[in-house]
């Protein structure tokens, strides 16, 4: 697998869908972006069943503003169509595939109902 671009007219169809979205949220000028591509890149073919998708921030901005993105790149991740991880910065490749496994290992039936229950 690889990476693809997301724009803000297919992001809410491949974040919402069932299984695992990864984000990566960047900009060409970004040098810790630059430097976590080849990461994120790596981590795709690793792991084929998992989607990896990128957002130029510069090229949408409206969708970074949405997602309410204050630095970069920050990496999101989604499963199931839910938001289970958000955090900016590059992620070094071993902590990535950890990333991904505690993904993998989430009772999602929980996950909704903490999110069910928790304050609005």
């Amino acid at each position: 697998m690889s990476t693809r671009a997301l724009t803000k007219d297919d992001f809410q169809d491949v974040v919402t869908g069932e299984g695992i979205v990864l984000v990566d949220f960047w900009a060409a000028w970004c040098g810790p972006c630059r430097m976590f591509a080849p990461v994120f890149e790596a981590a795709s073919e690793r792991h084929p069943d998992v989607v990896f998708g990128k957002v130029d921030t510069e090229a949408q901005p409206e969708l970074s503003a949405a997602a309410g993105i204050r630095s970069i790149p920050t990496l999101m991740v989604f499963r199931d169509g839910v938001l289970v991880f958000s955090q900016p910065g590059a992620v070094p490749d071993d902590a990535l595939d950890q990333v991904i496994a505690a993904v993998r290992g989430l009772d999602m039936d929980a996950v909704r109902a903490e999110l069910e229950a928790a304050p609005r």
